[in-house]
């Protein structure tokens, strides 16, 4: 009986070491079983992990928000223009066609700053209107078409990925994480690709209908899509006008787009370097210290995380502060830890 009674305190000491065990992995699964705030927006996946694609009840239900409004700009720009220049076309000189193409055509040159000379203004007033026009252009061009083309980039990633994968089964979930892990790879890809597009088709058209030798051709394109505009050869023909007021447009942007994703691939390589460099290295004393934000002497998995972050780059100091900020005005009983009273007292008052 007393050998029992003995063992009893081991056994309730095993008991209290096996419990702390428990909750210390509660804790963690918790850690990372953490979501993202819920977004009302969002669909969620199926049983299959497949997300669902969501139906729109009319055809201008599929046009993004962003595309309708480059469009609006866009055709109210390229609509003043023409009006505006085709009223004073007998004020500008050059190498004519029809009155309402010519006025067009010239305000799409001017907007994307190619300014082949062939068409130029000639009194007081068109080159005031010209550079009122070459202003707005570029912010136009700068502002919106950049980011619709920004975003039609972005919607056929997943497209890209999934012809990369056409032979391996790959699920929805897996193409995602593919594409978010390569985001700046896969939009780069997609941009320069559009871009060699744009050269062979402008190439092949200068050769088929404005009839320039393939260097000739190729030279003009040149020169049209990174804006050097010499003038000595360019479109001349009314079909080639007309070509030209979409191929300028989408090939000047995708050039753009091209030099800004490679600026983006670089961030995003160094971005990774700091991140597998920070994951290798050892924790130090020094470290320890710097990730004990409540000073109490002890690093939980929430500090840690947060140092390591900060040192990844991904937060700054700055965001840390807002946070807690924000955390201490919902805070209202001041214990540490948010309820559902603190959240109804901070909404009422």
């Amino acid at each position: 009986m007393a050998k029992t009674e003995a063992k009893e305190p081991l056994l309730s000491r095993s008991e209290d070491l096996e419990a702390q065990k428990f909750r210390r992995q509660l804790k963690k699964r918790r850690l990372r079983r953490a979501r993202s705030a819920p977004c009302n927006d969002a669909d969620s996946p199926d049983t299959n992990g497949n997300i669902p694609v969501p139906r729109s009840e009319s055809i201008f239900g599929n046009i993004h928000p962003s595309f309708r409004r480059v469009a609006m700009y866009l055709t109210l720009y390229i609509g003043i223009g023409a009006v505006v220049f085709y009223l004073v076309g007998n004020q500008i000189k050059g190498l004519k066609t029809d009155g309402v193409l010519d006025a067009i055509y010239f305000t799409v040159v001017t907007m994307t700053t190619v300014g082949y000379g062939d068409i130029v203004p000639n009194s007081n007033l068109t080159k005031l209107l010209a550079c009122a026009f070459v202003f707005s252009g570029m912010a136009l061009v700068g502002l919106i078409l950049g980011q619709a083309a920004d975003y039609l980039v972005e919607k056929q990633e997943v497209l890209l990925v999934k012809a990369m994968h056409m032979h391996q089964h790959v699920g929805e979930r897996e193409i995602l994480k593919e594409v978010e892990v390569n985001k700046a790879r896969y939009k780069f890809l997609l941009a320069f690709s559009l871009l060699l597009i744009m050269i062979i088709v402008g190439t092949v058209f200068l050769v088929t209908v404005e009839k320039l030798e393939v260097i000739d051709a190729f030279y003009c394109v040149c020169s049209t899509l990174t804006t050097l505009g010499y003038g000595d050869k360019s479109f001349s023909t009314e079909a080639g006008r007309i070509f030209a007021v979409f191929w300028i447009l989408a090939g000047t942007i995708s050039l753009a787009q091209v030099f800004l994703y490679i600026a983006e691939l670089n961030t995003e390589s160094r971005q990774k370097a700091i991140v597998k460099w920070v994951l290798s290295k050892k924790m130090t004393n020094l470290d320890l210290e710097a990730a004990d934000l409540d000073d109490d002497g002890s690093v939980g998995a929430a500090e840690f995380v947060v140092y390591k972050l900060k040192e990844m780059g991904k937060i700054s100091q700055e965001d840390i502060s807002v946070l807690l900020q924000e955390f201490e005005e919902l805070d209202v009983d001041e214990s540490g830890t948010l309820s559902v009273s603190d959240l109804a007292f901070a909404q009422s008052s």
